[in-house]
């Protein structure tokens, strides 16, 4: 049976913190959540419903099929098992071959050598099959296989996406510590932002958080813009029918009906997020500013504001930036009322200059980062106290 009409168990892994939103997402899509875990959860489905996947959600870091899975107590169980595996069904016999792998396991100290044993099962197959090896090696590019093997139980996974779906394809100009594309969409669907709210964005860096907010508001799909996926390389993909979903996905775009308005003080910085949203198809939906971010300006009275600052890294960095927190304090109070404000920041004792009571802390990693995303309700003057 074709891998593109065979159902099996999917895992779509992501970032820590991340893993609540990912389920939204796949629910909202009409996959049914089997598992969850801190960095992903398990689904079902097609390599077709693999590859809709792909396309778009937000969150996700991979998408993997399961081809086969069984127990190995060792190194020689794993080479033996994967050997038996049909991969001339899977991949071109002249093609290019990368393992990755997550292992605890007793009898493996480094998970590359799982990777190593994995690899020379694949490619010695094919030599028995047909006198001729496939080139293999690190790069993520074409036919991706992940083990996931823990304790005795492993799991033989096509990773149908290759590189992670972090990499959108729009970023030319990333600038220095750009917040990934899957964080930034976390980050906004944290926020509750919903439908005929402004989405303001100060200190915009090179436009992730906007461009991110642009997609979800005109229906893009994510993975629209990538022209190469991991499930590109299994030998029944067509690429009419991959043609066919990001068809349907453009069918479905709708024009934003909101403001969203992105602002930095450095001019380098908006010259970047412009040719980022360019190559996002986004430009015309998002306003862009040089300015200071306590000048952006706050249009209607409803919406949300999200700042990420920086989270300094010196003592004297974080006594300056200690003055910039305090600001986006006063920025908030006195120019954002109606709008819930956000801060996402990996310092929370320089959340502590803000001045204002965070009603919500949501945590979330920025690589290695421990970050929270502050929530702070916004009103004119104070709040005032209900009547006794």
């Amino acid at each position: 049976m074709s891998l593109f009409t065979r159902k099996s168990a999917i895992m779509i892994t992501c970032a820590k913190g991340i893993a609540p939103f990912l389920k939204e997402e796949v629910i909202a899509l009409g996959f049914p959540v089997r598992t969850e875990s801190i960095a992903g959860m398990e689904t079902e489905g097609t390599l077709a419903d693999a590859m809709r996947l792909n396309l778009s959600i937000r969150t996700g870091q991979k998408v993997l099929y399961l081809l086969e899975s069984f127990t190995a107590r060792s190194p020689d169980d794993l080479y033996k098992k994967m050997l038996d595996i049909p991969w001339e069904d899977y991949f071109l016999k002249n093609g290019y071959i990368c393992v990755t792998s997550s292992v605890d396991n007793p009898s493996v100290k480094d998970s590359r050598f799982a990777n190593l044993r994995g690899k020379d099962a694949i490619v010695d197959r094919f030599y028995k099959k047909f006198d001729s090896r496939p080139s293999s090696g690190p790069k993520k590019d074409r036919s991706v296989v992940f083990i996931y093997w823990k304790n005795n139980r492993c799991g033989i996974y096509i990773d149908t996406s290759g590189e992670s779906l972090s990499r959108r394809g729009y970023r030319k100009i990333p600038l220095a510590a750009p917040m990934q594309e899957t964080l930034a969409a976390a980050v906004i669907l944290a926020t509750g932002w919903g439908k005929g709210e402004n989405f303001i964005n100060p200190m915009c860096g090179s436009g992730t958080l906007a461009i991110e907010a642009a997609l979800m508001a005109a229906g893009r799909d994510p993975g629209a813009m990538r022209n190469n996926y991991g499930f590109m390389h299994v030998n029944e993909f067509s690429k009419p029918q991959w043609r066919k979903m990001k068809g349907f996905a453009e069918k479905a775009k709708k024009a934003s009906p909101v403001k969203i308005i992105a602002t930095d003080i450095d001019p380098r910085a908006v010259g970047a997020a412009k040719i980022n949203a360019a190559a996002a198809g986004v430009e015309h939906l998002i306003d862009f500013e040089i300015c200071d971010f306590a000048d952006t300006v706050i249009p209607g009275k409803t919406g949300v504001v999200v700042l990420n600052p920086e989270y300094g890294e010196r003592m004297g960095e974080i006594r300056e930036l200690g003055d910039v927190y305090k600001r986006i304090g006063d920025y908030f109070k006195q120019q954002c009322a109606g709008y819930r404000g956000y801060i996402f920041t990996g310092n929370v004792e320089l959340a502590k200059h803000v001045g204002l009571r965070a009603k919500s802390r949501t945590p979330f990693y920025n690589s290695n980062i421990e970050c929270r995303l502050l929530e702070y309700e916004l009103y004119s003057g104070s709040k005032k106290k209900p009547p006794e």
